[in-house]
């Protein structure tokens, strides 16, 4: 424990002659500002749930030029991430949904509270494609997958509608078949090169 002698105006006092580490590292204006280190570490740990696809689509849209987009794939890949993916470049994928626009309500609860996310739905993504579920009638189908719609926030329904249509690079500039196989070290049939 260290003792720290201040002066009468509240500064702290000189530090001759001791050698702790708090008085070797120079010292905050004040004890509730925090430094950049520590502003980064709050950041980080203040999130309790992974970043929205989304989120990581958009921030692929803003990144200025092709090795910051395969940084952002890089940086978020997940089986979850890839799956998604998968459906919407993989031309032998089919969707056994109906094309366009999707009428459901739009869950406005704010990111983290009631709604739940992508990475954690992607795993029943297979229902809605051929050779999936065949035990689902296609009004049941429909109904599901609006009902994923509505659990998930505004942003990432608007994303899997994207996907589904196979239109992800006619929202977000730049997110192309091409950048994720190159991301994902996938060949021209989505698979892994050997």
């Amino acid at each position: 424990m260290a003792i720290i002698r201040r002066n009468p105006d509240g500064t702290i006092a000189s530090q001759e002659g001791f050698s702790t580490q708090a008085q070797i590292e120079p010292t905050q204006s004040h004890p509730a500002l925090a430094n950049k280190r520590g502003m980064a570490a709050m950041s980080d740990a203040g999130r309790a749930i992974p970043p929205l696809m989304s989120e990581i689509a958009m921030k692929i849209n803003n990144a200025k030029d092709k090795p910051r987009k395969l940084k952002v794939l890089k940086d978020h890949d997940s089986i979850s991430l890839r799956q998604v993916l998968k459906g919407a470049f993989d031309p032998k994928i089919e969707w056994l949904l109906p094309k366009g626009d999707v009428p459901f309500t739009e869950n406005d609860a704010p990111v983290g509270t009631e709604h739940t996310i992508l990475q954690q739905e992607a795993k029943r993504l297979y229902m809605f494609t051929k050779g999936g579920d065949g035990s689902l009638t296609q009004n049941k189908r429909e109904t599901l997958f609006v009902q994923m719609l509505e659990g998930l926030s505004a942003e990432e329904a608007e994303f899997l509608v994207a996907v589904v249509n196979k239109k992800i690079n006619n929202k977000y500039k730049g997110f192309t078949g091409n950048l994720v196989k190159e991301a994902f070290g996938w060949d021209d049939n989505f698979m892994k090169k050997e």
